[in-house]
């Protein structure tokens, strides 16, 4: 007999399909606190979705039990192609949004995807986070109908941008306020993007949350 298992409710895809050329090495295999960065993203996220699966070429050794996602459309085109190849695989669970976080944000908020989907739930728009003013374009809650569309849209190479795809969407972006870690007041999605970043972020570490 065939059992149907129910799909998850919430479904969070960690982005990590780039070239990561300024840091100069593939951000999956980079280590924060003596953990790879995978391992930070994926703490944050576990208290607040139902399944989670990683956007990369291939699974990272530690990591085989998530689920791999990867690109649908080749030669890595950048943070749109993961957007789209976890929109596929929301559409794949049955599943009508998905959230997706980049793999460099270690310090990501606790009330992320809660705040995301209430202010997407009764929305066709994509719900966008922001802090300090300054919104995160790959850090949002997507409609899963969206693929096909942006699946067209990246056929042209012209067509690389995340914000030139959310200009023409309705836009809903959420403000995050900075997480307080010891003496520092921390951008929540501060991205670990160079050497230098990945310094400052040990630092923050090393401050407990209260």
């Amino acid at each position: 007999m065939e059992i149907s298992m129910p799909s998850p409710r919430r479904l969070a895809v960690i982005l990590s399909g780039g070239l990561s050329r300024r840091m100069g090495a593939d951000k999956v295999g980079v280590r924060l606190g003596g953990r790879p960065l995978l391992a930070h993203v994926i703490e944050r996220l576990t208290p607040q979705v139902d399944a989670m699966a990683l956007n990369a070429p291939q699974s990272p050794t530690g990591f085989e039990a998530l689920t791999l996602v990867p690109d649908t459309l080749p030669d890595r085109l950048g943070p749109l192609a993961g957007v789209l190849a976890a929109l596929r695989h929301a559409q794949d669970l049955g599943i009508t949004r998905v959230l997706t976080v980049s793999i460099d944000s270690p310090f990501l908020p606790g009330d992320l995807a809660d705040r995301l989907a209430a202010r997407a739930e009764d929305s066709l728009a994509i719900a966008v986070a922001a802090s300090g003013g300054r919104s995160h374009p790959v850090i949002g809650s997507w409609p899963a109908r969206l693929a096909d569309e942006l699946e067209a849209w990246l056929a042209d190479p012209a067509h690389r941008r995340v914000t030139d795809f959310l200009a023409r969407h309705a836009v809903d972006v959420v403000e995050f306020a900075p997480l307080v870690l010891g003496a520092h007041a921390v951008d929540p999605f501060f991205n670990i993007n160079t050497a230098e970043d990945l310094r400052l972020a040990e630092t923050f570490l090393q401050e407990p949350e209260p």
